[in-house]
């Protein structure tokens, strides 16, 4: 049921903060939609943890803070490997292990590899990661498993 309202209070979050608009007409006839919406959400059987995933609101804006300084690096680092007369690329790919316990958290590192630059996520495996990296550097950082430890802690 948690998941449900968690649901419900998202969509009429994002309706009040998109319409801009309060008139008690309008403010009706999106609790209308937010209700019907709900309604055939429930009748289809997709609200669930994972798709609602309550638990992780607390500790995520902290990991997006973190990971959007890794995009910034990593674009700077990709920028000058690049506009160098000879660039510097040394192509790796690299079978990670994969610790989180949940597969929500998998999907996040797996996109947070895919959202830093000169990084892409091949396959995902329940137990393992298949990466590609434009450099060593790029795989190193990830061997050393500060991103997965990160990821890893939004679960607990």
């Amino acid at each position: 049921m948690r998941y449900t309202l968690g649901m419900a209070g998202a969509l009429a979050l994002f309706w009040i903060i998109n319409s801009g608009h309060y008139s008690p007409l309008l403010l009706a006839l999106g609790a209308v939609s937010v209700l019907l919406v709900t309604w055939i959400a429930l009748r289809m059987d997709v609200v669930d943890k994972e798709s609602t995933p309550l638990h992780l609101l607390g500790r995520i804006g902290p990991y997006f803070l973190w990971l959007g300084g890794q995009i910034i690096a990593s674009n700077l680092d990709l920028v000058q490997r690049v506009w160098r007369r000879e660039p510097r690329y040394q192509p790796q790919v690299a079978r990670l292990p994969l610790p989180q316990r949940s597969d929500i958290c998998r999907v996040v590192y797996a996109n947070s590899i895919n959202l830093t630059p000169g990084t892409l996520t091949v396959e995902l495996k329940p137990d393992h990661l298949l990466v590609h990296a434009l450099s060593e550097e790029g795989i190193a950082a990830l061997e050393a498993g500060e991103m997965s430890r990160r990821v890893s802690e939004l679960d607990r």
